[in-house]
Order: C-alpha cells, then sequence, then structure tokens
C-alpha cells in the first residue's frame, strides 16, 4: 500500500519561518534569504517525511503565508483595491493582501481572515468580484514539484480544489453563490494540472467542503468538473481529498468518478467506510485517513488495522493507501524534540514525523505477512502497551472532579438577576460613558517580556525579580491607558505567553511542550496545552494581577479569562473520553476563578470566547446541541457573579449571523466582535435579531500593522449605530494587542477614543 500525508508542519523545528518572515517585514532579511530559507525547509521536510516511511510527500503544502491566499495569487484573485494590473504577483503585493500596508506606496486595509472549517487555523478569504476572471499567473507549485523531483522525492502536487476555494471565498460588493463562477475557473484549473502532470505522478485537490451540507443539484455540477480535471490531469492519478469529517450525505458528488484515489478521513467518521467504499469505481484506489491528522495521541493500531481489513473486504488490499486524516499542519513537528515531558505521558503522544511513522507501521501490518516481521511486530506491541498504560494510569482521573461535575445542579446556569436589572445595577457601579472604550485584553508583548519570560524559565531571573518586573510592566500599561483616556482597563496580560498556555499551566490535568508549534496564522504561532486528566484549579490563576492594576487607577479594571469552549478548542485535548465532559470540568474551574475575581473587588470580567463557532460540527443538523452544551458551559463558567459584575465576552473569526440566538443564550452583558475586515457587515445579524445586550464591535483590525484614521473609526461607528442602538455600543478593536508595537498601538487606541468622542457628539448621547 502506498502512503502519503496531505501537508507537513510549514514554519520548522525552530519556528524558522516565522523568524525569517518577521525579519523580512522588518526589513532586516532580503526577499531572496527569506526564499532560500523557505526553499530549504522545504527539502528538510520532504526528507523528513520519507525516511519516515513515507511513500509521495506533498507538494504545494508550503506557504509563505497560507495555502488559499496562495491559490488567490495563482488565478490572479487580487481585489482591486490593491492596484493589480494582471500578471504574476510579487511577494510585496501577497504580504500586502495578507496583512495590510501603510506606506509610500499607499494605505491598504488586508483580505479578510476566519478559521478554517472547524480548526484554529486562520485562512485568507478569496475576495470575488462579479465580473472576476481567473487567469494562471503563477508557477511556484509547478516549480516546487520540480524542485521534488530533482530533489529524488516521489511527489504529489496538493491544492485546494476548485468548489472548497469558491465556497470559502466570498463576494465583495454583495451577496451571491461564489459557485457561479465555476464555469470561469475551471480552464485554469485544467491548465495548472496540465502542467502539474508533466512533473507528478499524483495530483490532490482538497475539498474539505464535502464534509458539509452542500444543495443535493450540486451533485451533477461537481461530477461534470471533475470530469475533466481528471482528463486534464492525465497522465497523472487525481486524488479527491475529503477531511474534517464524513461525505456519505454528499455521495452523489464522487459515485463512480473514475478517480485515482478519494480520500476520507476515518478519524473523524469511520462509520463512512463501508457506504462511500462500496460507491467508489472500479480503478478508484481509497486512501484510508487513519492517523489523526488534528491531534497529538498515538494511533490505536488494533483499531486501525481493524479498519483496514474492513476496507479491504469491500475494495480490495491493492486498491487501498494510508495516510493521516488530513494534513498534519495542525500537529506539532517532532515528538523526539521534546525532553521534558513525563515519559508516561510522551509514550501517549506522536507528532508529525512519528504520525509519518505511524501510517508506514499500518501499511507494513496490513501487507501480506506484514504482522510476522520482527520490526513490525515489536512495534505493534510496544504501540498496543501503551493504550493499556494510558487506560490504567491515575493520571488521567480525578474523583473529586468526577464528583463535583455529577453535583451540577440547574441553578449553577443561571445570573442571580436578567439583564434589565443587571445593567441598571452596572451602570450605577461603574459610571461609564455612553459608547465607552476598552481594549480586548492584552497590549504588546515587547522584547522586553519575552525576554524576562526567558530568563524566568530558564533560571536567569528568579521569581521575586520577575514579578517586580511583571508589576512595573502592568503599572506602565495601566498608566498609557489613562493618558489614552480609555473608559475601562485592561492590566495587559504581561505575564501570559499565550491565553490558552497561561491557565493550563495553573490547572490541573495539563502538561506541556517545548516544541509543541503550530502555526495560528502567517508568521502566528501558537504551543497548545495538552489536555490529559480531568480538570481542576488548585488555586486563584488571575486575581493577584488584576487586582494589582485595579490598585493603579480610579477607572473600572477588567479581569480576564479565556472561556471553557476556547480552553478545549485550543488545546490538544484527550480523546479518551466526550470533548463536553472535559469542557465542563474547566467551566467549573473558571468559575471559581470569577468568584475569586469578584471577591478581590473586580467589577468587570471579560470571559473571552472566540471559539466558540469554530468547534461546532460541519453539518447544521448537530449543530443546536453542540452550541446549547458550550452556552451552558459558559453561563456555569459567568453565572456565579452578581448583578452589579459586568460580565463581557469576545469572539472574533466567526460567522456570528449563523449563531446569534446562541450568543443572545449565553447571556452575556457586552459583547465586544470581530468587525472591522467586513466593515460591521456582521452586525446586521444583531440587528435582525434584535440582540438584547451590549455590544463592542471591533474599529480597527489588530492582525495588520497599519493605523486606520480618526475619520475610519468614526464611519465604522456610524455604520454601527445605524442598526444598534448607540446607547449599547462599545468602543474597541477587534483583537488583543499582543502581537502589535507600541508606537501603531498607541496612534490607533487615541484615534478609537477620539472617534468615540466625535461618534458621542454627533449621535448626541450624553
Amino acid at each position: 500500500m502506498l502512503t502519503h500525508t496531505l501537508g507537513f508542519p510549514r514554519m520548522g523545528l525552530a519556528r524558522e519561518l516565522k523568524t525569517a518572515l518577521e525579519a523580512h517585514w522588518a526589513g532586516s532579511l532580503s526577499l531572496d534569504a527569506l526564499l532560500a530559507l523557505a526553499a530549504d525547509l522545504r527539502l528538510r521536510h520532504w526528507r523528513l517525511q520519507r525516511e519516515a516511511g513515507i511513500d509521495l510527500v506533498p507538494v504545494g503544502d508550503f506557504s509563505l503565508y497560507d495555502h488559499m491566499l496562495d491559490a488567490a495569487a495563482r488565478f490572479g484573485v487580487v481585489p482591486p483595491r490593491y492596484g493589480h494590473a494582471g500578471g504574476p504577483v510579487t511577494p510585496d503585493l501577497y504580504f500586502r493582501m495578507a496583512r495590510g500596508g501603510q506606506d509610500a506606496s499607499g494605505d491598504v486595509t488586508a483580505m479578510e481572515m476566519t478559521k478554517w472549517f472547524d480548526t484554529n487555523y486562520h485562512y485568507i478569504v478569496p475576495e470575488f468580484a462579479r465580473d472576476q476572471s481567473f487567469a494562471l499567473v503563477g508557477d511556484a507549485l509547478t516549480d516546487q514539484a520540480r524542485e521534488a523531483k530533482d530533489a529524488g522525492f516521489p511527489a504529489k502536487a496538493v491544492l485546494p480544489g476548485p468548489f472548497t476555494f469558491l465556497l470559502c471565498g466570498k463576494f465583495a460588493d454583495a451577496a451571491g453563490d461564489p459557485l457561479d463562477l465555476l464555469p470561469r475557473l475551471l480552464p485554469a484549473y485544467r491548465e495548472l494540472l496540465g502542467r502539474l502532470a508533466q512533473t507528478c505522478p499524483w495530483i490532490e485537490l482538497d475539498e474539505p467542503v464535502l464534509a458539509q451540507d452542500l444543495p443535493g443539484e450540486l451533485a451533477a455540477t461537481f461530477r461534470d468538473a471533475y470530469g475533466s480535471l481528471i482528463a486534464a490531469a492525465a497522465p497523472a492519478r487525481l486524488m479527491l481529498a475529503t477531511y474534517f469529517g464524513g461525505i456519505a450525505h454528499n455521495l452523489p458528488c464522487v459515485a463512480d468518478l473514475p478517480l485515482g484515489a478519494l480520500h476520507l478521513d476515518l478519524v473523524r467518521d469511520p462509520v463512512q467506510l463501508a457506504v462511500v467504499a462500496r460507491a467508489l469505481a472500479p480503478e478508484t484506489s481509497l486512501s484510508l485517513g487513519l492517523i489523526d491528522g488534528r491531534n497529538i495521541w498515538r494511533v490505536d493500531a488494533a483499531a486501525a488495522l481493524a479498519r483496514i481489513e474492513l476496507a479491504a473486504s469491500h475494495v480490495g488490499l491493492e486498491r487501498l493507501m494510508v495516510a493521516p486524516s488530513c494534513s498534519l499542519l495542525h500537529c506539532p513537528t517532532d515528538l523526539d524534540a521534546e525532553t521534558r515531558l513525563d515519559p508516561a505521558l510522551k509514550r501517549w503522544m506522536a507528532f508529525a514525523v512519528q504520525k509519518c511513522r505511524e501510517t508506514r507501521l499500518l501499511a507494513d501490518a496490513a501487507a501480506p505477512g506484514g504482522r510476522e516481521r520482527p520490526d513490525v511486530a515489536a512495534a505493534l506491541a510496544e504501540n498496543r502497551a501503551a493504550w493499556e498504560d494510558r487506560r490504567q494510569s491515575r493520571l488521567a482521573v480525578d474523583d473529586a472532579v468526577r464528583a463535583r461535575v455529577a453535583a451540577i445542579s440547574v441553578d449553577l446556569f443561571h445570573r442571580p438577576a436578567p439583564y434589565p436589572e443587571r445593567a441598571r445595577a452596572q451602570r450605577a457601579a461603574l459610571a461609564l460613558p455612553p459608547l465607552p472604550t476598552t481594549t480586548i485584553g492584552s497590549f504588546p508583548q515587547t522584547p522586553e517580556i519575552r525576554r524576562a519570560r526567558r530568563d524566568f524559565k530558564r533560571g536567569v531571573l528568579d521569581a521575586a525579580g520577575y514579578e517586580a518586573f511583571l508589576k512595573d510592566t502592568i503599572a506602565d500599561v495601566v498608566a498609557r491607558q489613562e493618558a489614552l483616556g480609555l473608559d475601562v482597563l485592561v492590566h495587559g496580560e504581561a505575564e501570559r505567553g499565550d491565553m490558552v498556555e497561561y491557565f493550563g499551566e495553573r490547572l490541573a490535568g495539563f502538561c506541556f511542550t517545548e516544541n509543541g508549534w503550530v502555526q495560528s496564522y502567517g508568521s502566528r504561532c501558537v504551543k497548545p496545552p495538552v489536555i490529559h486528566g480531568d480538570v481542576s484549579r488548585p488555586a486563584p490563576m488571575t486575581v493577584a494581577f488584576s487586582t494589582f492594576a485595579a490598585s493603579r487607577t480610579a477607572k473600572p479594571m477588567k479581569g480576564m479569562l479565556t472561556g471553557p469552549a476556547t480552553i478545549l478548542c485550543w488545546s490538544f485535548v484527550r480523546d479518551d473520553q466526550p470533548r463536553e465532559a472535559t469542557r465542563r470540568q474547566i467551566a467549573l474551574a473558571l468559575r471559581d476563578e470569577v468568584a475569586d475575581l469578584e471577591a478581590a473587588g473586580i467589577r468587570v470580567i471579560q470571559i473571552d470566547e472566540p471559539a466558540l463557532r469554530e468547534g461546532l460540527p460541519l453539518r447544521r443538523k448537530d449543530w443546536d446541541m453542540a452550541l446549547a452544551l458550550a452556552v451552558d458551559d459558559f453561563r456555569l463558567t459567568a453565572a456565579v457573579a452578581r448583578p452589579e459584575t459586568q460580565i463581557h465576552t469576545h469572539m472574533c473569526y466567526a460567522e456570528f449571523g449563523e449563531i446569534v440566538l446562541a450568543i443572545a443564550a449565553m447571556d452575556a452583558d457586552v459583547i465586544s466582535l470581530e468587525a472591522s475586515r467586513s466593515r460591521m457587515e456582521l452586525l446586521s445579524a444583531f440587528a435582525d435579531f434584535a440582540y438584547p445586550n451590549e455590544i463592542g464591535p471591533g474599529l480597527y483590525d489588530i492582525h495588520s500593522p497599519r493605523v486606520p484614521s480618526v475619520e475610519e473609526m468614526e464611519d465604522l461607528l456610524q455604520r454601527a449605530a445605524a442598526v444598534i442602538d448607540p446607547a449599547r455600543l462599545w468602543a474597541n478593536p477587534d483583537c488583543g494587542l499582543k502581537t502589535r508595537a507600541w508606537p501603531e498601538t498607541t496612534a490607533a487606541l487615541a484615534h478609537m477614543v477620539e472617534a468615540a468622542k466625535r461618534a458621542r457628539k454627533r449621535l448626541g448621547l450624553a
């Protein structure tokens, strides 16, 4: 059986690409040097996969920013505001599309960014015009295919399929169906496939949209399109890759298509195997996604081999391929680099390199006589022993936590007063002006902050010295906010390297890696904590720094927490119990923190839930139950607060209109939202629904280095006030400011405060 992967982590084990990108953006690394490092990383990653036993290495999975942005650039999909006259997209233009720009060449906003299906990876949303044309204007993918061939690697070109490319994009000017553009797009795809077929024996088109709900009448269009693509790819074999869920409900799209192979995610939906296998054309191979590409736990080899046997009973062993469930982009690179993990926990894990080895092991073990090979038999025995150890380990179970969950009663989910009563109590307690200004929580993580944190972890700086540094930094952040004239302040989160990792380090049931970095977007990497056991809170986590910050100002100070859904979604979660059970444990732990913050005098508490939407199942029929459970856990966290304590939540990069009822059911007093990249278009959902509580739509994009003008932010506030009662509006950035530098942060916030002042006057707010 052939083994392959759908993609590999891009950043490098030491985040070399991140460092190079940020140096290039800062002007200290040339474009040639950046491209040379990228080529070296590609070669290194192909070698790692090949040495781990992968037969077909992926080409096209690597990107300098994002694979969907690559596809947009490849086909000449450049929004008019960038002034592109046609032809290849230069690296400078590519990065302006991703990040925006404000320099001598102009002031331009970035393209919209949102989550890639239900993952924590953000992609750049292709932006289409009504008269959009498509042309193959770049050869980077074919160049990389030649790189792999010249280096001696059997390559499989990987790129988004046309349906996913269009359906994950949007029209810039109005609502509409991007699939109307399909007839114009397909010729460019056919031309590209023809070029790739000269170098690659396999070409993979990724269509994860098949795991979503698609209109039934799309099947004929899908089949016709892929019929032409299969012909254009000859003599290469075309693989259609699906992942993040099952595709049985969209089976008419692929049944009997003469594909080279069809890839299934059998981690997310193992039940689909039999029904899809029976629908394959006789010449089509079946690629089995048996290794979890989105989590760090070892494969259960016995269960995976049973699925191979089932698949072989339908199509024969000779038509099977083995792979991870999806791209390994969502996993850290190499477990061997972890030297400080508890050996008992490390034994349960596998990162990208190890998952490649597991893929090879399954293929070898499933081959005739494979399990009799001494090396294979030994590896299977070790896998079985590790799983038995995990099932029996006390590292996973805390009886006290389970008893507390079992004792939860209905009254714990409800605030002690309805919102109108709470709003009156909060106005009296906080004495805020109309259209209050605030930020989302974090302030710039300066080199000095990162150095102090690093020195503390290395033992160069002792605990007392580190605490003194943090308090000085917090005092400075508070003073800066006072000078800017913000109304509700934050302590800046200088002590937090990551909004989830910080809490995981203080909760029982978590462990941490040294090099477990995964890409979130662009050069931004996160190191998700690992939830291996039952979760509890041994001690307060945020009270000391929040109360210190509050002591430095007479203005309200927000306590900052990450919510249970976000901690769950942005961690590597144990897979030996339902995810909902783990989230409820987290909610109880955070409930204790809310109570302690309030007892310490903090009257505004923000519980961030940017992951509420992204954690939903891909099919709508499964949403109601999933949302109900997630909302209950938010309410369980927040409901301990008294009426006069104002509860905020923050969300970003989600289609809020799809879940506005659930957002209202959270019953937060104030919700802040990402809104600037879409120029407030999301607020129409809150107006149509008549959202009852207060809203802070983001006024500027913190992922871009540009500083919007006062007039630009005032215009956004005017747009917001047209659909939301101005008495319920707040002014804030889109998200936290940790990735920005102080000069741009200060300038942007000064503009925001002035925009709010002007809007109050224009709107007649007292």
